[in-house]
């Protein structure tokens, strides 16, 4: 099959806006951290945006997409995109070149860290961040991604489904924030006590551009322009808006007031979940994805508030429990009549699809938590992990950067209403 000039210009704009998610998700954080930490949240995001590019060129894509090992891992025959060019790979995708599928998925290996950066905001080294997100993409990411979008992966042999990244992206990335949290342990309480987001209009702002961006995370997994791509764009709005919108009404309900943060959290939640769904799922199925993940995630978010897992941003929360609802919800909600390359879900008559869909929630995430824990131990013997009390009293600006995101006698107080902490 040639190439298609239509597909080719598609992709590439869907390349591009995926690329935006990462220093939108910088956004998204730092402004929910306190501000000494703001720049470190903004660079972490790009340093890791540019580190992973390069090891996904030099030989993640080909452990990932290149042909399976025993369906566990990718072989190591296109290493610095040896034979990846101008041809089609129609394992992949048939009527663009190989070389803008690599960019495609590049550009998802380069955000799945940076969601992990969420769970110990304020409290990391930059070194051994660094360093884990070299290992983790390779040892972790890779591994999940060939199990389940290389055609030769054994979950994909299985009949497991994941659109755009529900179980390689956010189950992933949500559960190794877990270990990540427990690793690292609770920050000082003199930051515990300092809570609220230093900067509420650059939560606004990257969930803006995250939402704006993940039209091409969504949409552009059908790696066409056709009718798949066109349904998943819808889907991913309207469960994003239902999924803010039920977190909107929930804090109204319980605090008696909405919050900016809360919907714009809320949002994502939504985007998170339906992501793995938004290539299968029909309009009525993403209003019950988002009003459920709303749901789902503000109830985890407050669990998780109550004991001693400090995840700071609730990444878990967030990704990890939105991207496993919306994988269930994939094998409850699909339909052949929405992508007739895919499956039935359990309400469409094929109940196996969501059996099977639960079945790799749990390998996935078991596989996450235990080799993500393991890393972080590993490393943190070499170089500790952890910044210490003296430095994250200080902000991590100042000591990985020696800047700042506001100079004195601009931007938000350092103490009081309006300027007191991070999450």
């Amino acid at each position: 099959m040639p190439i298609d000039s239509g597909d080719v210009a598609w992709v590439v704009a869907a390349t591009a806006l995926v690329m935006l998610m990462t220093p939108a998700l910088g956004f998204f954080y730092g402004g929910l951290v306190h501000r000494k930490n703001l720049v470190t949240l903004l660079a972490q995001c790009m340093a890791i945006f540019s580190l992973v590019c390069v090891v996904w060129a030099l030989w993640a894509y080909s452990i990932t997409f290149g042909p399976s090992w025993h369906g566990i891992i990718g072989s190591l025959s296109k290493v610095g995109l040896n034979g990846v060019g101008a041809t089609p790979n129609p394992m992949y995708a048939s009527t663009i070149p190989e070389l803008l599928y690599f960019a495609f998925q590049m550009k998802f290996a380069a955000i799945t860290p940076a969601l992990i950066i969420g769970a110990f905001a304020g409290r990391a080294r930059f070194r051994p961040v660094l360093i884990f997100v070299v290992l983790w993409v390779t040892l972790i990411y890779a591994p999940i991604a060939s199990w389940i979008w290389n055609p030769g992966g054994w979950l994909h042999q299985l009949g497991v489904v994941d659109f755009a990244g529900g179980l390689v992206v956010h189950t992933s990335a949500g559960v190794s924030a877990v270990a990540a949290a427990l690793v690292l342990g609770r920050r000082t309480p003199a930051e515990l006590k300092e809570t609220r987001p230093n900067n509420v209009p650059f939560v606004i702002l990257g969930t803006a551009l995250l939402w704006f961006g993940w039209f091409g995370f969504n949409a552009g997994s059908a790696l066409a322009a056709n009718n798949v791509a066109v349904n998943a764009l819808v889907v991913t709005n309207l469960a994003a808006a239902m999924a803010g919108v039920t977190w909107m009404l929930l804090d109204w309900w319980r605090k008696g007031q909405p919050s900016a943060v809360g919907m714009c959290v809320g949002a994502v939640c939504g985007l998170a979940a339906v992501t793995p769904a938004a290539g299968y799922v029909g309009p009525l199925g993403s209003l019950v994805i988002g009003i459920v993940a709303g749901i789902l995630c503000y109830s985890v978010a407050n669990w998780r508030a109550r004991t001693r897992l400090d995840d700071s941003l609730d990444v878990f929360a967030c990704h990890g429990a939105g991207g496993m609802w919306g994988t269930l919800a994939t094998g409850l909600f699909a339909s052949t009549l929405v992508n007739p390359g895919g499956p039935n879900g359990l309400f469409f008559g094929n109940p196996h699809q969501a059996l099977v869909q639960l079945f790799a929630i749990a390998v996935v995430a078991a596989f996450s938590l235990g080799g993500s824990y393991a890393l972080l131990r590993v490393i943190n013997v070499f170089t500790p992990f952890r910044a210490g009390p003296e430095e994250e009293r200080k902000g991590l600006d100042l000591v990985d950067f020696g800047e700042a995101a506001y100079e004195p006698g601009w931007g938000p107080t350092p103490s009081g209403p309006e300027g007191s902490g991070s999450r």
